[in-house]
């Protein structure tokens, strides 16, 4: 298994996707969106670390989880080991949510420069995508703080070369 560095772990949660959720939530953010929801998340020597096969046996201890939320701070800083994990819950037939500031079309131009993306985007069922932007921030939104932010299918994104939006 591969090393980490988190902010934390929720075991369950409703608000992070659809169904219950385990969220983990990476240390560390490129970001620095003005109004973050998480903003000790961003200094990438924050948190602590742990490894993706100690998540993975937390996670599978509860069988009415949907599946994985990789919030943060940013995945992206860390998509090879999250890539890995992703992978394994979709191999337990559950699913997978990656919030990200990138947007997917900036996550698509860049994919030969940063290891993991690509992997990463293969593995997420959902990528909610973009910066939170304080002056877009609506209550009224699933699953997102901000207007500005979508619900992409990865895949079909990568397939198509545009972004693809999906239901949530």
């Amino acid at each position: 298994m591969s090393q980490v560095r988190l902010a934390g772990v929720i075991r369950e949660s409703i608000v992070d996707g659809p169904g219950f959720r385990f969220v983990i939530f990476a240390q560390g953010c490129p970001h620095h969106c003005p109004g973050c929801h998480n903003p000790d998340t961003h200094d990438p020597a924050g948190g602590y670390d742990s490894d993706t096969g100690r998540l993975l046996a937390e996670f599978r201890k509860n069988p009415l989880l949907a599946g994985v939320t990789l919030s943060g701070g940013d995945p992206f800083l860390q998509a090879r080991p999250l890539a890995e994990l992703a992978e394994q819950v979709r191999a337990l037939g559950k699913n997978v949510v990656t919030y990200t500031g990138y947007t997917i079309e900036y996550l698509m131009a860049h994919l030969d420069e940063h290891d993991g993306w690509r992997e990463l985007l293969m593995e997420t069922d959902v990528l909610i995508d973009g910066p939170f932007i304080a002056a877009e921030k609506s209550l009224m939104l699933r699953f997102r703080g901000s207007r500005n932010q979508r619900a992409i299918d990865p895949r079909a994104s990568l397939a198509a070369r545009t972004a693809v939006e999906c239901d949530i």
